[in-house]
């Protein structure tokens, strides 16, 4: 039988919620001030607290952080007269488990105390697995133990053993650059490594950071500037979006794959290169070469050692360590104690298509964590994502005034990701025109599409 302590000075609210909460089945104790609660509290611990927050003799938020450290599992749903924003943003930041306002609605009494009856249940069944000795998880891991992802672990050992030019594939979100730092740290790890985002530069400025410049070149440029491939020395860089290069600057990215060497803007100088140099895409290069958007012998140069990576949806084997290790790292960022998602959530994520892949799952574990009210994920941690069947549109279930479907306002950057992904999805247009509807310029627009885990594949 479940334990529940009602903390509040108005007798009426204590008599009326001792009797019906008796007849749902719980042990119910009640008290008029917040000491004598607390002491109550002390002697005999409660599975859920009801707590008004005005007292006549203690805060209620004091007594919130006092029964808290008596018992960090307790749920506390605060209770209060007053409607401000504040007093609620202060009760959740203090880590009540739910705030509800006077007059007390029964029934979302009832949801909320069933809830937090639930959390705990779940919340002691992950106790006891966390016991039991638990994969240590270093920053840079590459999870993954099907045969796809056993073939990758092997090809990243035989390449690091040399300096070979390394071409990686897959869809946006899959870790393609985590697997470009894995080779570099297994090849030269003392030496420099330096991304590239060709997608997020314009034209004019991208070769001025490959290739570095001197002074007096174009307009701005004041003093000489060493490249990239400069600053790398013997170590990588890597070109991530390599398939949005224009052809001007694949030639010149050509010349240096061939020679070894780079001329800097305005320059006649020839320096050597000596880093090892790894691209990225998620487009098919076989095709672009074919329809003349990417050329063929840049392609070849690049194709040395191919590392194609599959899609989240083809890796369903890796679904549970890959929200353990997530898990892990949001709980080191964010402080947190996230222990799990619910039986319920794990199979809703195996039944999902995941078009924005890892980089997906991690935002949506941050944003469950960041709001969870337990130690374990549940369903209704998921409102965006898990609303509907296998691959349906997560733009879907909003409406015309910014909710979601349980009537939820979005946030700002909720309403953006809606509104580009339906942009993407429900047009065909390329970037530039896309760029136009929404109104922002191509490299915002790349850094939106990295953010969200949007998938683009049209030019």
């Amino acid at each position: 039988m479940a334990g529940i302590l009602v903390i509040d000075d108005d007798s009426s609210i204590r008599e009326s919620l001792e009797l019906y909460l008796s007849e749902e089945g719980y042990r119910v104790r009640t008290a008029e001030t917040g000491t004598e609660g607390l002491n109550l509290f002390v002697e005999e611990p409660a599975d859920v607290v009801i707590l008004d927050i005005r007292l006549p003799d203690v805060d209620g938020f004091a007594i919130l952080e006092d029964l808290l450290e008596e018992d960090e599992n307790v749920k506390v749903i605060m209770i209060t007269a007053y409607h401000d924003m504040e007093t609620t943003i202060t009760a959740m930041k203090l880590g009540a488990f739910d705030y509800i306002h006077k007059p007390i609605n029964i029934d979302q009494l009832d949801i909320a105390i069933k809830k937090a009856l639930k959390t705990i249940e779940m919340e002691k069944r992950i106790d006891g697995l966390l016991m039991e000795p638990r994969r240590t998880f270093k920053t840079g891991d590459i999870i993954g133990t099907g045969p796809q992802m056993s073939e990758i672990f092997k090809t990243i050992g035989v390449v690091s053993q040399s300096r070979a030019t390394v071409l990686i594939q897959g869809e946006s979100g899959t870790g393609k650059e985590l697997i470009a730092k894995v080779i570099h740290n297994n090849t030269s790890p003392d030496e420099p490594y330096i991304a590239v985002n060709c997608s997020a530069i314009v034209e004019t400025l991208l070769e001025s950071e490959l290739f570095g410049h001197e002074k007096g070149s174009f307009t701005g440029a004041i003093a000489r500037k060493q490249g990239k491939f400069e600053l790398a020395r013997h170590g990588t860089v890597f070109l991530d979006e390599i398939s949005e290069m224009s052809l001007n600057l694949q030639a010149k990215l050509l010349r240096v794959l061939q020679e070894r060497e780079v001329e800097r803007v305005g320059g006649k100088e020839r320096v050597p290169v000596h880093a090892r140099i790894i691209a990225a895409t998620n487009k098919d290069l076989r095709r672009m070469v074919k329809e003349g958007t990417f050329r063929d012998d840049l392609f070849y140069r690049l194709n040395i050692v191919s590392i194609n990576i599959p899609p989240l949806r083809e890796r369903p084997e890796d679904m549970a360590p890959l929200v353990d290790y997530l898990l892990t790292k949001i709980n080191l960022e964010l402080h947190k104690r996230i222990g799990g998602v619910s039986d319920e959530v794990m199979e809703m994520f195996l039944d999902y298509d995941w078009p924005g892949n890892i980089r997906e799952l991690e935002n949506l574990l941050v944003r469950a964590a960041v709001v969870a009210k337990g130690q374990i994920l549940v369903k209704s941690d998921f409102p965006d994502l898990l609303g509907g069947e296998r691959g349906e549109d997560v733009t879907a279930g909003a409406d015309d005034e910014g909710k979601d479907r349980s009537g939820r306002f979005l946030t700002l950057e909720e309403v953006e990701e809606r509104h580009i992904r339906r942009v993407v999805t429900e047009t065909n247009l390329n970037k530039g025109e896309i760029c136009q509807i929404l109104g922002i310029a191509r490299p915002t627009f790349e850094r939106k599409l990295e953010k969200y885990g949007i998938t683009f594949e049209r030019e």
